[in-house]
């Protein structure tokens, strides 16, 4: 009978799967190889077309959603497979309006649910029933059944910052942070709790990984140090309290509140080319965390051409990358050969 043997235990570095290779990196562990995958949105045009998965129809069906998240995985090679494609389910069931969007335009959020008052506000028992939560959710369990045990899947959602700007309105959000700070912490404290309860759903249904994705959070919009004294201690409680490794990405130059990210308790840190140098962002995060990133998705991805994607994603992994992925979520009309081009320097790059 084969003995499952602990990941400390593996010497034999050709013994990694997809998943325990992606893991052992997200937990700083020794790998043969840096995982290439993408931690953000994966959904291209490209490939709802070659496989009859488009958006906005691929946000709903469980079907469709698995069969476009399995198609960048199999199409393309990134080594873990990921869904859904927007920030929106989970601000969706707690009764946000959503514009779907249209095939190359992601959906979003129009309409907030407590804009002058969080007072009273609580999570509905029947969360995990409403809205595409229970597509998300039998999207996992169909790619689960398709691609084995050995393929990780990323879970993908909106994090709690950004789950709290949107059920207030991002006005309001800022607002409160400054003139209402007791109702900016209820509404951040509420989001937090939906999220964990969503995260840990995704994981049960089969997620190895939860990557959250929290532009609110990012110092574009919120200073340093209202970072470390409100929005820190919610991105803990989320880490702590999820069944999984977790991925925590903030949209933007995020240098300025990097070190407090790092102790979020997130295994890993998905950044953009914005923040300029890896190895000084691995300097400043230390043990703390893995660096997950950071190829410019609109910059480099998008446009090509496959020249400078190698040469970029040869950089990265020179200056210690720990995951190789687009900085940020896949820009719809991304050309398929131009992610081939990112695993393919990864490739070579070890070769």
């Amino acid at each position: 009978m084969y003995k499952n043997r602990s990941k400390k235990g593996m010497t034999d570095m050709s013994e990694f799967t997809l998943k325990t290779r992606l893991l052992a990196a997200l937990e700083g562990k020794p790998v043969d190889k840096t995982p290439v995958c993408s931690v953000t949105q994966t959904g291209i045009v490209e490939l709802m077309d070659e496989v009859g998965a488009p958006w906005p129809e691929s946000h709903t069906s469980p079907e469709l959603m698995a069969k476009l998240a399995l198609a960048n995985h199999e199409l393309s090679g990134l080594e873990a497979v990921r869904v859904p494609y927007c920030l929106t389910v989970l601000v969706e069931a707690m009764g946000c309006e959503i514009n779907m969007g249209t095939k190359n335009r992601q959906p979003s959020v129009t309409g907030h649910p407590y804009p002058k008052e969080i007072e009273g506000a609580t999570i509905p028992a029947d969360l995990l029933q409403r809205g595409r939560i229970p597509a998300v959710l039998e999207a996992i369990k169909i790619v689960r059944e398709k691609v084995g045990p050995d393929v990780p899947i990323v879970g993908g959602m909106e994090g709690p910052i950004t789950v709290a700007s949107d059920l207030i309105s991002v006005k309001s959000f800022m607002k409160w942070s400054i003139k209402k700070p007791e109702l900016f912490e209820q509404a951040l404290d509420l989001a937090t709790e939906a999220s964990i309860i969503y995260a840990n759903a995704m994981v049960e249904a089969g997620a190895d990984v939860i990557a959250i994705a929290d532009p609110v959070a990012s110092p574009d919009l919120m200073s340093p140090d209202s970072f470390k004294q409100y929005l820190q201690p919610r991105l803990q409680k989320f880490s702590a309290n999820v069944n999984s490794v977790t991925i925590l990405h903030i949209c933007g130059n995020v240098n300025a509140v990097l070190d407090y990210m790092a102790d979020c308790g997130f295994e890993g840190l998905s950044v953009e080319e914005k923040i300029g140098s890896v190895k000084k962002a691995k300097e400043i995060i230390g043990t703390r965390a893995r660096l997950v990133g950071n190829i410019s998705s609109p910059f480099t991805l998008l446009p090509g051409p496959v020249d400078k994607i190698n040469a970029e994603a040869k950089q990265a992994l020179a200056d210690g990358i720990d995951v190789l992925a687009p900085g940020c979520g896949i820009a719809p009309m991304t050309p398929l050969e131009n992610i081939k081009a990112m695993v393919a320097a990864r490739d070579e790059y070890y070769a």
